[in-house]
């Protein structure tokens, strides 16, 4: 997709919040500072509209970007930073599920998990809870330019079998926002989830 004309339209905490104007949504979820603003600017071809933080943790609500009034990218507190007090994990935890559950416009989640490692226990609860409820996952493994070329293959499979990936309902694919390596393959899988 071209994408010229993005807007965030707004930051929700609740369902009385969410837009209402039936356009499908994507979420992308993942562990705090694993990529997700990069990811979403890359997407949209911008720098910075998607807010890049060095302070794990500090996206707070569902943040729901409309992209060329087609779609809107919705983005997921980051899970799994020890800062945030349990109390807030909690009703992070609650919204979160409330809006992956129960929202009829989402059409599939992109799940991001760090390339250079094997995905955390919070990922593979994240991974697990996403295929239990059948929603269509795209898992990306982010910042692929930090390993050569040459180790994407065991890299991917590492990820795959700490998953348990289930490739009859999953997708996988490599990611940089450095190189935008996988940013067209990102776009396909979230084209076809729309016309769904």
């Amino acid at each position: 997709m071209e994408v010229h004309n993005v807007e965030i339209t707004m930051s929700a905490v609740q369902p009385s919040q969410y837009p209402t104007i039936g356009l499908p949504e994507i979420a992308f979820v993942g562990r705090s500072n694993v990529g997700k603003s990069s990811l979403t600017n890359t997407l949209i071809n911008r720098k910075a509209f998607a807010r890049t933080s060095s302070q794990p943790g500090k996206t707070q609500t569902l943040n729901f970007y409309k992209v060329e009034d087609e779609v809107f990218f919705v983005d997921v507190p980051g899970y799994g930073y020890a800062k945030v007090s349990k109390k807030m994990r909690e009703e992070f935890g609650k919204m979160i599920e409330t809006y992956l559950t129960e929202r009829s416009q989402l059409k599939g989640v992109v799940s991001l998990v760090d390339a250079r490692h094997e995905p955390s226990e919070e990922d593979i609860a994240m991974y697990n809870w996403l295929t239990y409820f059948d929603i269509p996952v795209l898992v990306v493994a982010t910042k692929a330019d930090k390993i050569s070329r040459g180790k994407w293959n065991r890299a991917e499979s590492i990820i795959k079998k700490a998953l348990e990936f289930d490739s009859a309902n999953s997708d996988f694919q490599m990611f940089s926002s450095l190189t935008k390596a996988g940013k067209d393959e990102v776009w396909a899988w979230i084209e076809a989830r729309m016309a769904e």
